[in-house]
């Protein structure tokens, strides 16, 4: 699907609309149309009528993590422009289940997943919205009342041809793998929301351009001023290969202890830490520019990469948590033990270390905590454990496992 670069736009170009131009594309990936979104800039300038601006996430898990920020990000500096943000829940939608970038049938969620992951979702979101600003709203209020004669309706606006379009449905085509019926209305469930909203731009991840598209499409087909779509970067995880993701282990939640995300984020590589500056930080580009420079001229990035951790935790927490997290890293760098971790109690001593370590939940498996015995990752009382045989004797033990999980475990008969 491609789309033209518009029309010119009707009202003045005034230095605000340019300046709230640049604001729109800073990171990112795709505008369509750029000459479209200029002349509703222009409008809003100079009737001073807000723009509707769009996103809708499906809670498909119950909590959101720093990757969602990116788009929540641009969110907020397009509220604070003065246009409407409406946050739109998929309660609807997640019940199909998204197929983007997916060669497989997603599961569709259950009412009580939905219900139950959409009680946090707006919560956290507002750690970076502004809820006196945000318009929120479920996709149920207009989907459940299509019904059957509606959804018919709505599906004849749209083709198979150009549904086959989405690589992903093209590639499962080709190779032969299911398409259920099901996931082709979902691009149109979406798409409706955006003739349900009256929206004028509608964000999302890179890979949610294709039914970004169809909302424009639908907009034209029920006779509305289509919306224009921008699309961001997705944030690779700690891992640096993959897209962040709870499921994939390599996520920082933005509601985790500041502690644990100050770790997490420090823990990422040095290349990596720029693509979470551009997409993360809220510093001017110029001064990011600046500090790398200063890192290619021989700075330690461990530099940079403080700021950048205290930068995000201050934003979740405090300016003091993210002091008091930085002051905790160090002690645990220079082989110290935490103010606070987790008590827990067991019984059964003498307990082999590899169980000890599952039912203190420091490990996911004894064949983990094995490993993490092999490469000398598990310390008790301080002291390096090495033999993988080790029963604990009753008492009192502060046991860790690599360099932030800590437990300090009370081991009865």
């Amino acid at each position: 699907m491609t789309e033209a670069r518009g029309a010119a736009p009707a009202h003045p170009i005034t230095d605000r609309v340019r300046e709230a131009m640049a604001i729109t594309l800073r990171n990112c990936d795709e505008l369509l149309p750029e000459a479209d979104w200029l002349a509703k800039l222009a409008r809003s300038e100079a009737t001073g009528t807000p723009l509707r601006i769009k996103l809708g996430l499906d809670p498909t898990a119950p909590d959101i993590h720093i990757g969602h920020t990116v788009v929540l990000n641009k969110l907020r500096q397009l509220q604070d422009l003065g246009h409407t943000v409406i946050f739109l829940i998929g309660d609807f939608t997640s019940t199909i289940g998204d197929p983007s970038g997916r060669n497989t049938t997603r599961p569709p969620l259950t009412r009580e997943q939905i219900e139950a992951n959409a009680k946090t979702y707006y919560a956290q979101a507002s750690l970076v919205l502004d809820p006196q600003k945000t318009e929120i709203r479920y996709n149920s209020e207009w989907s459940d009342a299509l019904g059957a004669r509606g959804l018919i309706q709505l599906a004849a606006k749209y083709t198979l041809a150009r549904m086959l379009e989405r690589d992903d449905f093209t590639k499962r085509y080709r190779a032969g793998s299911p398409i259920s019926i099901h996931e082709l209305l979902y691009p149109l469930m979406q798409g409706y929301d955006s003739v349900a909203l009256k929206s004028d731009l509608e964000l999302g991840g890179t890979d949610q351009k294709f039914n970004l598209l169809v909302g424009r499409t639908l907009q034209q087909e029920y006779g509305q001023e289509p919306q224009c779509i921008l699309t961001m970067p997705l944030l690779e995880g700690l891992d640096g290969v993959e897209k962040m993701s709870k499921s994939k282990g390599n996520y920082v939640g933005i509601t985790e202890p500041a502690n644990t995300m100050f770790a997490k984020l420090l823990s990422i590589s040095d290349e990596l830490m720029w693509r979470y500056f551009q997409l993360l930080s809220w510093r001017d580009l110029a001064e990011i520019a600046a500090l790398r420079a200063e890192v290619d001229a021989g700075r330690n990035p461990k530099d940079a990469k403080v700021m950048l951790a205290k930068e995000i935790t201050t934003r979740f927490h405090s300016a003091a948590a993210a002091e008091a997290a930085h002051e905790d890293f160090q002690r645990r760098a220079a082989g110290g033990i935490p103010d606070e971790i987790p008590e827990v109690s067991l019984c059964g001593a003498p307990l082999p270390i590899g169980t000890l370590l599952k039912q203190a939940g420091l490990v996911a498996s004894t064949s983990e905590a094995m490993r993490m015995v092999e490469q000398g990752g598990v310390r008790v009382d301080g002291a390096a454990i090495s033999e993988k045989a080790l029963k604990l004797p009753a008492g009192t033990f502060v046991v860790q496992v690599g360099k932030r999980k800590f437990a300090r475990v009370t081991l009865a008969a």
